[in-house]
């Protein structure tokens, strides 16, 4: 079955789910053109993924998608049910307080609360009854396939090898998005260290499609209707778009970060732990400098919520080189101020249907 058709949209442009960056607006006006809005639910309690999902409903009848990170341990990485190690935190503070002092933040105070249990967030998804479930950082438990299907609601996991691809057919999602290493922000993968796994959406993309039987969704790299034709091309059956949403005015991104993205170059990205802990593709700024001259990086997710804390601020002020500046490779691709307009250029790129 085709993308378009599994999914009831009408253009197989799925937006990329952002995090903290995912905005109401931006989702919203992607399933109005067509596509598949996508809203990232990353450290979102069950009360407010509920929320978000009543503020979509009011504002388009379209399909659209909520995005999970499943419980995933890498290595180094402390489980949630252990709480975080207070020697760690101490060492992290004392790492970023030159950071903290710069974006006039005040540091957090010991214990850090935890971030919401998966269970919870989980629950508050299918009771929302969102289109489309996607998950990264795994394969999604059976029973959670399962319990979404009940309910009528399409699974989409992702994957950066073609092992990867394969775990996730054989959990039962009905779509794969494979993400190429030019993607932006954080690297999903689950079954080695991401900068194991760094293939390119060239190489990646095809050994995916013909590796699994699922509908393959392009991601990494793809910004404009050149970047939607090679993906097609290359056997995809739709494309998954990240840094030119983001630069647009409706993606929660400060602005300071959306003119970042558009006078981006290709190789100005890196691949980086220092702001989050995990590995994610973004703009090496003066903290993702500092924090790895110190060594100041402790693991996922502690470093994440500690950073967070001055990016907050940061954003507050239009200070870029506190921020998280998680873009692609194609970012100095993003031409339009307007989500619409990015649509409009991607769906230029589509194959035409065929009589």
């Amino acid at each position: 079955m085709e993308l378009s058709s599994l999914l009831g949209i009408d253009a197989p442009i799925v937006l990329g789910p952002f995090g903290g960056l995912s905005s109401v607006d931006l989702t919203a006006t992607v399933s109005e053109a067509g596509g598949l809005g996508s809203f990232g639910l990353y450290g979102l309690g069950g009360d407010r993924i509920a929320a978000v999902a009543e503020e979509l409903r009011a504002r388009t009848v379209r399909p659209f998608a909520l995005n999970l990170w499943l419980p995933f341990q890498g290595p180094g990485e402390r489980s949630p049910r252990d709480g975080f190690d207070r020697a760690e935190f101490d060492r992290a503070l004392d790492a970023l307080a030159p950071l903290f002092a710069e974006a006039g933040a005040q540091p957090p105070e010991w214990p850090v609360a935890p971030l919401p249990p998966f269970d919870e967030q989980l629950e508050a998804v299918l009771a929302a009854r969102p289109a489309v479930l996607s998950v990264i950082f795994g394969v999604p438990p059976a029973e959670l396939v399962e319990q979404a299907h009940q309910r009528g609601i399409h699974v989409i996991g992702a994957a950066t090898t073609v092992p990867e691809a394969r775990a996730l057919e054989a959990g039962g999602v009905d779509a794969i998005v494979a993400s190429g290493s030019e993607a932006a922000g954080h690297r999903p993968s689950f079954l080695a260290a991401p900068e194991a796994g760094l293939v390119g959406s060239m190489a990646l993309i095809p050994q995916i499609v013909d590796a699994v039987s699922v509908p393959v969704i392009a991601a990494g790299g793809i910004a404009d209707r050149r970047g939607v034709a090679a993906a097609f091309a290359l056997g995809a059956a739709g494309v998954q778009v990240g840094s030119a949403f983001l630069a647009t005015r409706q993606s929660a991104a400060p602005a300071v970060h959306r003119d970042r993205i558009r006078t981006a170059d290709a190789h100005d990205t890196v691949l980086t732990r220092a702001m989050s802990g995990r590995a994610a593709r973004g703009l090496p700024n003066h903290a993702v400098r500092a924090i790895e001259e110190r060594g100041g990086s402790a693991s996922f997710p502690l470093q994440n919520i500690l950073t967070g804390v001055f990016r907050r601020r940061a954003a507050e002020q239009g200070m870029p080189e506190l921020l998280s500046l998680w873009m692609g490779q194609a970012a100095g691709l993003s031409r339009f101020d307007d989500a619409a307009d990015v649509f409009a250029e991607l769906a230029a790129g589509l194959p035409t249907p065929r009589s």
